[in-house]
């Protein structure tokens, strides 16, 4: 009776556990290097502050959004982002608007890919701090 009583706190942590990507890539920030299979020409960035949260740097503005499947599922969205206009406004509205149609997320070292079942993905990489 004893051990069960000292293992399940450890059981009931487990369950616990961040189960979004956040939980797989927390604390890490990647910049978006390919949009469906092209080199991306502006700076963009991904990162996961919190558990079910995303937020990052868009070309032009800061955005953020909740996310809260479980890996490797991801649903992104509604984004929230300020307003600052600059030239790379195009790039802006592809990274921002690609992001919601992403249904699945890969973390393999520091490379993190989205995809969809419509054969759309974005390739990141880890930055260096």
């Amino acid at each position: 009776m004893l051990a069960l009583f000292l293992t399940l706190p450890i059981v009931v942590a487990g369950y616990l556990a961040d189960e979004t990507v956040s939980g797989f890539a927390g604390g890490q920030t990647y910049a978006l290097t390919e949009l469906d299979g092209a080199p991306f020409p502006a700076r963009a960035t991904l990162g996961f502050p919190s558990e079910g949260r995303v937020a990052g740097e868009a070309p032009c503005n800061a955005y953020s959004a909740p996310q809260t499947v479980p890996y490797p599922w991801i649903r992104i969205g509604p984004i929230v982002a300020t307003r600052r206009a600059c030239p790379d406004l195009q790039a802006e509205a592809a990274f921002l608007g690609a992001l919601p149609h992403m249904t699945l997320v890969e973390v393999l070292g520091g490379t993190l890919v989205l995809r969809n079942d419509a054969g759309r993905e974005m390739v990141f990489q880890a930055l260096r701090d």
